[in-house]
């Protein structure tokens, strides 16, 4: 009985360790095949010969030798030990690999997000400069009082046509910039019953254009006031889902837009926007799609109304990034409610108090602005832009040639400088820098403003941190472009002590 016991045992340690060194071959080739040891692989098979000769001693041992109950069960044990060994061993080379390998998708993923950021900035770039032209020179020529009736409806066409296509450009970088985790909010106060009437003055247009009837509701005692927020993201988000009201509402409807606050906790209001319609409506089937990205309940309602099923998943994902949320409500035929829900911050209960930094504005005639840009139909545009508000112009096509006319000029010639962020010789990053370092009394103080087609948060942040002091997107915003200059240059000549012209 003992013989059988120790040959049982020395018998199957020799076929385990047969086992063993069978595994311990396949790991050395595995391990090879990566190549983690260069022209060291010899020392992989260094186990492999121990254990061939384990199995030698088992075999001398069973057919030469009588080994003992306590040998044979040592032996057995060992095998026991290799294999245990070698199912660690393979166990930790996986998991490393494993986590390696998800390294690298991760490293894949990231450097695919940035390519696609780059590529996404890169068209952008190029699609703009382009847009920038075409608007410019419509906006420039619908100016004219004397234009035929005919040409002026086929400019205004071209006009509608162009900001739809800058909007569907904006609205991809901001999914983008959203799905990113790049989209930042941007705290500034603002008086709420103000920008709702900004947007309401944008929707009654497009109401009276279209033949619909547009309310907007006072605003209750309860929501009144000045809040802390992102005054643009929610006039952003607003503006998109009253559009899309508007766009599927025929002729002889109606919109409207009601807020009210429905929750208070300490300077914490919750706001609540209802935008309504009675247009085509949602069928119950598309409802719980309408947010997600280019979704479309119709084809046929893309050819007749337009739209890209952007501007709904853009405004939610706007919502959610400031810690509110959006729901709809609809049925066919029947119009739709959209119901926006943000908390802000409320820092007055009346419009009226004063902003802590009053902003000093200027009339722009007879102003001196530095253009620096490199495409010349671009500065040709702001050119006659700025020339119709009186203001005298002079054209750098780089950052260089700009840096030098600012240099060569007296001190306080130039009131501004509007500058292109992508240049050859010398960007508009570098350009903005040097000027602020220049020994002169005006290079800390002249407006610097960059008007560019890099429109991506990292191009506003590098902007400002080169020195310049606002960030403007082209195509370039006739009325904004003013609002800006006046803002700065009048804020400019306060610090210096200059009579601002009313």
């Amino acid at each position: 009985m003992l013989n059988y016991a120790t040959d049982t045992m020395i018998y199957l340690g020799a076929l385990l360790m047969v086992f063993n060194i069978y595994g311990f071959i396949r790991f050395a080739r595995f391990v090879k095949g990566l190549k983690m040891w260069g022209g060291r692989n010899a020392v992989l098979y260094v186990p492999i010969v121990l254990l061939v000769l384990f199995l030698v001693g088992y075999l001398a041992v069973a057919f030469f030798g009588s080994p003992s109950l306590t040998v044979a069960g040592i032996l057995f044990g060992g095998s026991i030990f290799v294999f245990v060994m070698y199912w660690l061993l393979s166990g930790v080379t996986q998991r490393i690999l494993s986590g390696e390998q998800l390294e690298a998708k991760l490293m894949a993923a990231e450097e695919s997000n940035r390519a696609k950021t780059e590529f996404l900035a890169n068209v952008s770039h190029e699609m703009r400069t382009p847009m920038n032209v075409i608007l410019g020179l419509a906006e420039l020529e619908l100016k004219n009082p004397g234009l035929e009736e005919q040409t002026r409806q086929r400019l205004e066409k071209i006009d509608e046509s162009g900001k739809h296509l800058l909007g569907l450009i904006n609205n991809v970088l901001d999914m983008n910039r959203i799905e990113n985790g790049t989209m930042t909010l941007k705290s500034n106060e603002f008086c709420l019953g103000e920008s709702l009437g900004q947007v309401s003055a944008i929707i009654q247009t497009l109401c009276e254009e279209k033949g619909l009837e547009y309310t907007c509701g006072r605003i209750p005692p309860g929501a009144q006031g000045r809040y802390s927020a992102d005054e643009l993201m929610l006039k952003s988000v607003l503006i998109s889902i009253l559009d899309n009201a508007v766009k599927y509402t025929d002729a002889g409807g109606s919109v409207s837009l009601q807020v009210e606050c429905t929750g208070r906790q300490d300077n914490v209001r919750t706001l609540c926007f209802t935008v309504s319609d009675t247009g085509v409506g949602i069928s119950e089937e598309f409802l719980p799609r309408i947010f997600d990205t280019f979704s479309k309940e119709d084809a046929g309602f893309t050819d007749k109304y337009g739209g890209g099923g952007l501007s709904l998943a853009r405004a939610k994902s706007a919502v959610e990034l400031m810690g509110g949320t959006v729901r709809a409500e609809s049925m066919k035929g029947k119009g739709s409610v959209f119901t926006v829900t943000v908390p802000m911050t409320a820092v007055s209960e009346t419009c009226c108090d004063a902003p802590a930094a009053p902003e000093e504005e200027t009339g722009l005639a007879g102003c001196r602005v530095l253009i620096v840009e490199d495409v010349p139909e671009n500065a040709e545009i702001v050119q006659d832009l700025l020339e119709l508000e009186g203001v005298k112009t002079e054209h750098a096509e780089n950052g260089r040639v700009g840096l030098d006319a600012f240099s060569a000029s007296p001190p306080g010639y130039y009131d501004a400088v509007l500058m292109d962020l992508r240049m050859p010789v010398m960007d508009g990053l570098e350009s903005a820098r040097q000027i602020r370092a220049l020994e002169r009394p005006d290079a800390k103080t002249v407006p610097i403003i960059a008007l560019t087609a890099n429109a991506f948060a990292t191009d506003i942040q590098n902007a400002l941190d080169s020195g310049m002091n606002e960030h403007l997107t082209k195509p370039a915003d006739a009325e904004l472009l003013y609002a800006t200059l006046k803002k700065h240059i009048g804020k400019a000549r306060v610090g210096r002590g200059v009579q601002v012209n009313d």
